[in-house]
């Protein structure tokens, strides 16, 4: 059998791919581990989103000679009073725009519809409208009926809509405990995995880990906090030139800015809509809002909270992004960057220790090569 390195790889690449076809035959045995794994999968998510977020208050507070577990408690009251408070003063706007989006909805179509269709008389829309193919009446048509559609289709759906409650009922009861146990014993974690290696890679794998958690760390608190400032910046835009269903409009934003580049995209389309129903002006006032508030979070917000945290090229992000939204839809898009932030820590690492490695089994070459240079 050849020993040459290539072959060497190909062996590997063709064991792996045997190991993964056998995986696919004996489904059984993995059934139940993907049931575990979807179960609790999202808990865990929440969870150590939660975790990311708190972690430097727990940590502060420590510094200060407080114990973890007061000073979770301290912490847990105080999102409590903080959420009661956020549902007294935001709660009843909030739920009474939702209700009248809701009791508009079927109004909000027909609108929409005949300002598509008014569209017709301009002169500068009518001269795409030269064949068959693509008509304003088709348009409309297509676009009412989806609408149409999905209302029609609610009551078909409300069991699926009560797996999904029941779900979120689930992660509200169990988030709370999985935060509170990963915040008391969190840091201690590492050594317990560091307990399995041998002593000599026990202080490269706890770097890496060390890096790992920095880049989840910074990722997960700056974009949290970036897309709280586009939130509010953008409530604060809606309301000065009245647009209507301000706040749903702004957390929609806050929620998608999340994504990176494609988030703020993806907010503005519900905006334009409101907007439009309104008046042709009203969109161009909505576009100048998220302008603006790009053109703030682009140069100033990002830039002071995010800064080169991550250290990643942003055509790569837009690649992750088309890759991941192909393949995961939205939860990918969502996990692109941490996950590629986390494979760019291993890989990175991995490649020094295969330099290190190399340079310890050549000491001669690399003497010839200082001599050379010299």
């Amino acid at each position: 059998m050849p020993k040459d390195k290539m072959f060497k790889i190909g062996y590997g690449i063709i064991i792996f791919l045997t190991i993964i076809l056998l995986s696919t035959k004996v489904d059984f045995i993995f059934r139940p581990l993907e049931i575990i794994f979807t179960t609790l999968f999202f808990p865990f998510l929440v969870s150590g989103i939660i975790f990311y977020l708190l972690r430097p208050i727990v940590r502060f507070l420590g510094r200060k000679g407080v114990p973890n577990t007061i000073s979770i408690i301290i912490i847990y009251l105080l999102v409590i009073g903080l959420g009661t408070l956020a549902v007294f003063l935001i709660g009843p706007p909030i739920q009474q725009q939702f209700q009248q989006l809701i009791n508009n909805f079927p109004q909000i179509v027909q609108t929409l519809q005949d300002n598509l269709l008014a569209l017709r008389e301009n002169k500068w829309f009518a001269r795409f409208e030269q064949n068959d193919i693509m008509t304003f009446e088709k348009m409309t048509a297509s676009v009412t009926d989806y609408f149409q559609s999905n209302v029609s289709n609610i009551g078909s759906r409300i069991t699926g809509f009560i797996g999904i409650l029941t779900s979120i009922a689930t992660i509200f009861v169990t988030v709370p405990f999985i935060v509170f146990y990963l915040l008391k014993d969190g840091d201690h974690a590492p050594k317990q995995v560091l307990r399995f290696l041998p002593y000599t890679k026990a202080e490269e794998a706890k770097l890496i880990l060390k890096d790992m958690d920095h880049a989840l760390s910074s990722y997960i608190q700056g974009q949290a906090l970036v897309s709280l400032v586009v939130g509010v910046m953008m409530y604060i835009g809606y309301l000065i030139i009245g647009l209507d269903y301000s706040i749903l409009l702004a957390l929609f934003a806050m929620l998608t800015n999340v994504i990176p580049f494609l988030g703020p995209f993806i907010a503005v389309i519900p905006a334009v809509i409101v907007g439009f129903l309104d008046s042709p002006f009203m969109v161009i006032q909505v576009l100048i809002v998220v302008i603006i508030v790009q053109q703030i979070d682009g140069n100033v917000t990002s830039p002071l909270i995010m800064g080169k945290r991550l250290d990643i090229h942003p055509l790569t992000i837009i690649l992750l992004l088309i890759v991941a939204g192909s393949m995961g839809g939205l939860l990918g898009m969502l996990l692109a960057v941490p996950t590629y932030a986390i494979l760019k820590v291993i890989v990175s690492h991995s490649y020094r220790l295969y330099l290190l490695r190399k340079e310890k089994k050549d000491p001669l070459r690399n003497s010839a090569i200082d001599i050379e240079m010299e």
